[in-house]
């Protein structure tokens, strides 16, 4: 079992830098895989609406907070629950009643951290969906907010109409799509980044400078991926469909990166995305 390190977010909300992200985890599965991430030591869990799998995320915590002695139950502070309100769902009314939903199927009193999905900009709602996230922050029923793939004009607007800076913008990034801007305005705004397909669905693990560079550590392609994330002060929700993946990425923290070995993967940014670009959604 691993300790994750912690981001501190605003407000003094502290988040595990290092989670499981339920991505596409069928939500059959989803209990088995969360239960499977907290015994591996996780304390942060990635779930969304659209995922159609809170439920089991929320069994999975809380059947963790029942089970054993009491020297070894989960306590509800120790984990770390993200979800996010879909696209269908943007608008101030709407939102306030897809949290419901949301936290209805998770089971758990509070929600550690609501994102908006995507900003939908040709729909133009993020902004009223946003004052809705302030809304549930302000009476307590979330601990932070932010957004998910949010490019720098979607926060600056934000900031400008509302006077709030998203606390997290998870992004799609990895050592194909490295995000500079993006990331120097999040570190200008105090917005921890956080990183959504951070092995590029699988795509990077063939690059041989990140192979060459696995191998020199004795360690695998995602280790020293997921390795790079942390080494960058990025949040980082690794997906993985079996409990070896899950336990296999969580050992990162046994080597570290060199100099060289960060410049030359600052060197395989292409721009490649795995998923859709943010202007493109809607």
């Amino acid at each position: 079992m691993f300790a994750s390190p912690m981001v501190g977010l605003a407000h003094g909300v502290g988040m595990p830098q290092l989670g499981y992200g339920l991505y596409k985890v069928p939500p059959e599965d989803a209990e088995r895989l969360a239960a499977e991430a907290i015994a591996a030591g996780y304390r942060s869990l990635d779930t969304a609406a659209m995922y159609g799998n809170e439920a089991g995320v929320g069994r999975a915590v809380r059947a963790a907070m029942l089970d054993g002695d009491a020297s070894g139950r989960l306590d509800r502070a120790e984990v770390f629950i993200t979800t996010k309100v879909w696209n269908t769902d943007h608008g101030y009314d709407t939102t306030l009643r897809a949290f419901d939903l949301s936290q209805d199927a998770l089971g758990l009193d509070v929600v550690d951290l609501y994102l908006i999905h995507w900003p939908c900009p040709q729909r133009d709602r993020y902004v009223e969906t946003y004052r809705a996230l302030i809304r549930l922050l302000e009476d307590g029923r979330v601990r932070a907010i932010g957004v998910s793939n949010f490019q720098p004009e979607h926060l600056r607007r934000l900031v400008d109409e509302t006077g709030s800076v998203p606390m997290v913008n998870q992004i799609e990034l990895h050592p194909w799509l490295q995000q500079r801007e993006l990331r120097d305005l999040h570190a200008e705004l105090g917005i921890a980044t956080e990183a959504w397909s951070p092995l590029a669905r699988g795509k990077v693990l063939d690059d041989p400078v990140l192979r060459e560079i696995a191998a020199a550590h004795g360690v695998s392609v995602a280790q020293t991926v997921i390795r790079w994330h942390l080494s960058q002060g990025t949040i980082v929700i690794p997906k993985a469909s079996s409990a070896a993946r899950i336990r296999e990425n969580s050992e990162v923290f046994g080597f570290d990166l060199t100099p060289e070995d960060l410049e030359r993967i600052a060197g395989l940014d292409r721009g490649f995305r795995s998923g859709s670009h943010p202007d493109a959604v809607n």
